[in-house]
């Protein structure tokens, strides 16, 4: 993260107002779009229910929220509550979240990129999938990626 100001692309307009809105209604009928959840998380100064749209990462059977918009609020509620829960229709899939160390995240970023580039590349100031492992490490501190453990018996 840059001492001075970390990297936050707040979302416009249209995604605050429409887009957002529409893909948590669609998770609330059930309908993920290419992996996403509704993310629901404590909100760190209020305490009430904050909830974003997620696209949820599995990597090698491990379960990845990564936020392509950098530090924005649901990382900093995020990491203050330490927990959350995934929803898709009825299902609610409590979690504990770890933030993951720079060091690891290449192979995430690759893994994200490769799924999500198209829809959230802009984000990543022109680092894609192909991009070599020190590229991406030279934006690792500028998106949080936080590694999701799910009580026994529940799925995302």
């Amino acid at each position: 993260m840059n001492a001075q100001q970390p990297h936050v692309m707040r979302p416009g307009w249209t995604t605050r107002r429409i887009a957002n809105p529409l893909m948590g209604g669609l998770h609330r009928l059930g309908f993920g779009v290419a992996g996403s959840r509704q993310l629901t998380v404590r909100g760190r100064k209020s305490g009430e229910p904050r909830r974003a749209p997620v696209n949820l990462l599995v990597v090698d059977g491990r379960h990845y929220l990564v936020a392509p918009r950098g530090h924005v609020q649901w990382t900093h509620n995020l990491r203050a509550a330490g927990e959350g829960q995934l929803g898709l229709g009825r299902r609610v899939s409590p979690f504990t979240a770890d933030e993951v160390a720079d060091e690891r995240k290449p192979e995430l970023l690759r893994a994200y990129l490769g799924r999500w580039g198209k829809q959230v590349g802009a984000f990543f100031r022109g680092v894609t999938a192909d991009s070599t492992d020190e590229e991406l490490r030279a934006v690792a501190a500028d998106h949080p990626v936080f590694e999701l453990s799910f009580s026994a018996g529940t799925r995302p």
